[in-house]
């Protein structure tokens, strides 16, 4: 495609190449957001105690507003585009933090006591976090939904590496940018998924000055060191912001920084997971949250033991052999959901029918599995089945987050990464599961894992745990 027919493309389908209303839209997301923490905070203070606190005078901490955006602006939250979760969600928790502490102290320092207006803004922060997270996901499905908050970008690259960052774009609703035009000088066809195609690299300068475009993401493969850095000194440097894909980002992370060696520039990872002071916060935070937790929902587990006895014969927990940290074998605790003659039909199974065995020896598992109780169907499509792996949890066997433990036979499905994976304790639920769970096959189950071992954090292990309550609730691929 020539430049004079991008023209017309590109005229009759976009006119704004800035980020504006995207950041005004998450800004009034916001908002609405840290006003409903409020709102939570003055109902669950006045509902314990009626009298202590006047529901409706949340209103009158309206003016606290703008010191929130200011705050989610210092760390930049807007645009707020193409931010992992686990750092959308650390750099709300920072903002949110600081303004509502000051609140608090500007209360005491004025009253000079700490009233239940005060424990009622505890609260909203709090709740302020997950609060926050769920607007600012919504808006982005709106946006995306009514394609009002892409922000144009070319490409530079027309092979794998840009074709993956073209779908990954297209694909995902908060990235936040919209792939406009690849440059490629190879001669591919005219376009890639209806993105115009201009087999010239060098026209960056000539894009901007005609459309304006402030973004570009260089994705090239394979290509010599010379060749990437002229492309960036005389076409790339046109653009106000630029992003460089490299050819290895299977080993990045999101946590990666930058190093100078003398003038040389290096890329500086680290496993968070082989440090002793983040395996220490990892298992504080699984007990802290387990024997809290435990706790509250014993009645509701006893409750579904009750009715695994009544539903077949058994006992309610299952014990069953997994491999786990370093490929030692454990016994995992589930809710019986099955049979108890479960191995014995299911070797009958496999012998008979060829489907049912190449369904097997992919997954491990089968959509229409006969061997499941009624009660169990259930605890599988709600992942109920799951809690009693709290108890392998107090007893160090796993972990609340984690690669998801296997059996002996799916050890050969991972290959050479097996030993890497499985290095840490493998996990109740993980990055695979809240993002497809049964419906992933092993490679991507794979790059999961791995991305979730190179980019641990706290936010992470908190991210996936509120993105697993989504998924299980929606019954998403699980059975």
């Amino acid at each position: 495609m020539s430049i004079d027919e991008f023209d017309i493309w590109y005229r009759t389908r976009y006119h704004r190449t800035s980020s504006a209303l995207t950041s005004t839209a998450f800004i009034i997301s916001d908002l609405f957001g840290v006003m409903f923490s409020f709102g939570v905070g003055f109902f669950l203070v006045n509902m314990y105690d009626i009298r202590a606190i006047n529901f409706r005078s949340f209103v009158t901490y309206w003016p606290y507003l703008p010191a929130f955006i200011l705050f989610f602006q210092v760390t930049n939250l807007y645009p707020g585009v193409s931010l992992a979760p686990a750092e959308e969600m650390r750099r709300f928790t920072i903002g949110s933090f600081w303004v509502h502490g000051g609140i608090i102290l500007s209360r005491y320092i004025e009253d000079n006591e700490f009233d239940a207006i005060s424990i009622a803004f505890i609260i909203s922060f709090v709740f302020s976090i997950i609060i926050l997270m769920i607007c600012r996901s919504c808006m982005h499905r709106l946006l995306h939904k009514t394609r009002l908050g892409g922000i144009p970008a070319v490409i530079f690259g027309g092979g794998s590496t840009g074709k993956m960052v073209v779908d990954r774009l297209l694909n995902s609703r908060k990235t936040g940018y919209v792939p406009v035009l690849i440059l490629d000088d190879a001669a591919e066809p005219d376009d890639y998924r209806g993105i115009p195609i201009i087999h010239d690299t060098s026209v960056g300068p000539e894009i901007v000055r005609r459309y304006n475009i402030k973004m570009a993401i260089v994705a090239m493969d394979k290509q010599k060191q010379e060749d990437i850095t002229r492309l960036i000194n005389y076409s790339v440097s046109a653009f106000r912001y630029n992003v460089l894909i490299p050819d290895f980002f299977g080993v990045a992370n999101i946590w990666m920084s930058v190093r100078d060696f003398d003038g040389i520039l290096g890329f500086a990872t680290s496993h968070k997971l082989k440090m002793y002071w983040n395996l220490g916060i990892k298992r504080f935070m699984d007990l802290s949250l387990v024997v809290i937790g435990g706790l509250i929902i014993t009645p509701f587990l006893l409750l579904i033991a009750l009715l695994v006895k009544v539903s077949s014969p058994g006992p309610a927990i299952y014990k069953h052999t997994r491999i786990g940290m370093n490929g030692k074998p454990f016994r995992v605790y589930k809710f019986r959901s099955m049979v108890m003659d479960a191995e014995e039909r299911l070797s009958s199974l496999l012998a008979a029918d060829p489907q049912i065995r190449k369904e097997w020896e992919e997954n491990h598992k089968l959509k229409d599995d006969p061997r499941i109780t009624g009660i169990g169907k259930f605890l599988r499509r709600t992942s109920l089945d799951e809690f009693p792996q709290l108890l392998n949890i107090l007893k160090g066997e796993m972990s609340l987050v984690g690669p998801r433990p296997i059996v002996e036979g799916e050890v050969k499905k991972y290959g050479e990464d097996f030993g890497r994976i499985f290095s840490v304790k493998p996990g109740i639920t993980g990055l695979w599961q809240v993002s497809g769970r049964s419906d992933t096959d092993y490679g991507e189950r794979v790059a999961f894992d791995t991305y979730y071992l190179q980019s641990w954090s706290v936010w992470l292990d908190f991210w996936v745990l509120l993105k697993t309550i989504e998924v299980v609730f929606k019954g998403r691929g699980a059975y």
